[in-house]
This record gives C-alpha cells, structure tokens and sequence, in this order.
C-alpha cells in the first residue's frame, strides 16, 4: 500500500546520500564496509542501541523544538513495563542494603500554565550505584529501582532511592567499533529515568542529570539537556537525619516538570508505522 512520508523520506536520503558521497569522495570499498558493518549491527541485535546512542536524541529535539514544556529526552533500551506500584512519597524496591547513597528526590508536576497536575502516573527506573539495570544484569531482581506512582493532590511526589553511578553502554560490538572510529568514549552520567502520564494529555519522556556528573557534556547519547540537571544536596543535619530515620548523610534533589496538555507533535496520517 503506497505511503507518500515513505516515498518522501526515502527519496529525501537518497539526495543526502549522493551529497555524502561527493562531499567525502567515498568509492565502493567504502560503501561495501558500510553494508557489512550494517549487517553486523543487525546480526548482533544492536540496532536498538545504535539508533538509542546516535539517532534519537536528534529526533526528539526537532519534534520538540517548538513547543512549550520540560525536555524530553531518550527513552533507552532498559524500559520495562508493568513496574511495582508504590506509595508517594514511597521507596522504591531494592535490596537489603542496597549499595550506595541515598537519595530523596521529589518533584512537581505542572501543566504549562501553572496548574498542578493531580494523579499524574510516573514510571522511574534507574541503574545501580555499579551502573547496571535490573533485568539486563544477573544477580539483581527483576523489580529492582523500578517503581510506579501517582502525583498528589498538589502534583507532586517524592521517591527515596540511591543515587545511581554511570556507566559504559555495550561496547564490545559493533557499536563499540565505530566508537573506536570516532573517538569517543562508551559512558553515559549518571541519571534517573522518568516516564510521566497525565489523566490528559502528552506524556513525557526524561531523564534527571546531576550538576557535577563527569560525564555531562560527553555524554555518549546526547541525551543531556540544562533544563534537566539538578544539585545532589547532602544532607547531615543529626535531627534530618533522625527525621528520615537515617543513621548516616544522605542525598535530596528536586526538579519542576511542566507537561503539555496541548499543541503535542503527531505523525501525519500517512505514517512511517505502516513499515
């Protein structure tokens, strides 16, 4: 069945191509070693993480480019549905002495013009104080720092956690060989991973940065925008400490959302998604 945004794209790419090939005076050795690492991506199953690291954070600064609202920014391959609901302010699950520092992190959630956003749904992942995920690294259960729960009456809600550590993406195929070609290391900062829903409306794709992170202006997927960094505040105030029924410092940070309830980017009817 004929879809002219395919027609379209394709023949949008093959104009670029040929701009490529003249630009940078490529011969057919150089096209062939573009196939065959092509075919390794796929062969390998890292084309999910390729179009992640290179691609997407692209794709979603120009569909957002001109519309009012926090940054989206890219969704990741560590995504799980059907995360374990929990209370606001709540825990999110973990294990018994779970490495690392805690951390209290709270948020509110808005509409562009002001107005909290009740019983908004936010989906939180993050990686482990080691960097690693819960469902991608043996050894940790399934539900681990993944948690689901509602804003209140006021829009917002508060989650304790552990700060998460950084780490390298996948870097022993070829993803990591055309790191290698472009001189740039595999690491991403250290970040939480937030997916907001509101009753109505668009929902939200993000993730929380730290001021600080080493890796914030390197990092791998692009994936790094101002408006969402924060501060980790330690916190070592004996009666705080007393009060969140602490025994050592901990960690708060704390950033505004604004969701949009209107004027959200859509495919034309004609869409790629018929592929």
């Amino acid at each position: 069945m004929k879809n002219q945004k395919v027609i379209d794209v394709y023949q949008g790419l093959v104009v670029k191509f040929k701009e490529l090939i003249s630009e940078h005076e490529l011969d057919h050795d150089d096209y062939q070693d573009l196939v065959n690492w092509m075919d390794q991506v796929g062969k390998s199953g890292e084309i999910p993480l390729f179009m992640d690291v290179f691609f997407e954070t692209h794709a979603l600064q120009e569909m957002y480019k001109s519309v009012k609202g926090t940054e989206p920014t890219i969704l990741g391959p560590y995504y799980i549905e059907n995360a374990t609901e929990i209370q606001n302010p709540g825990t999110l699950p973990q294990r018994q002495e779970e490495p690392g520092d805690v951390l209290f992190f709270s948020g509110s959630v808005k509409d562009t013009d002001g107005n909290p956003l009740v019983n908004t749904k936010i989906d939180i992942w993050q990686a482990d104080a080691n960097g690693e995920y819960s469902n991608f690294a043996e050894g940790i259960p399934g539900d681990n720092l993944r948690g689901v729960l509602y804003t209140d009456e006021n829009g917002n809600f508060e989650i304790k956690t552990i700060v998460p550590g950084n780490y390298s993406i996948p870097a022993d195929g070829p993803t990591g060989h055309f790191l290698k070609l472009i001189d740039h290391h595999s690491y991403r900062p250290a970040h939480l991973h937030l997916l907001l829903k509101p009753e109505n409306g668009d929902k939200l794709v993000t993730q929380i940065y730290f001021e600080d992170d080493p890796y914030l202006d390197s990092d791998v997927a692009q994936g790094v925008r101002g408006t969402l960094i924060t501060k980790l505040e330690k916190q070592e105030d004996p009666n705080v400490l007393i009060e969140k029924g602490l025994n050592k410092p901990f960690y708060t940070a704390h950033l505004e959302f604004e969701l949009r309830l209107q004027d959200t980017p859509h495919l034309n009817k004609a869409s790629l998604q018929t592929l």
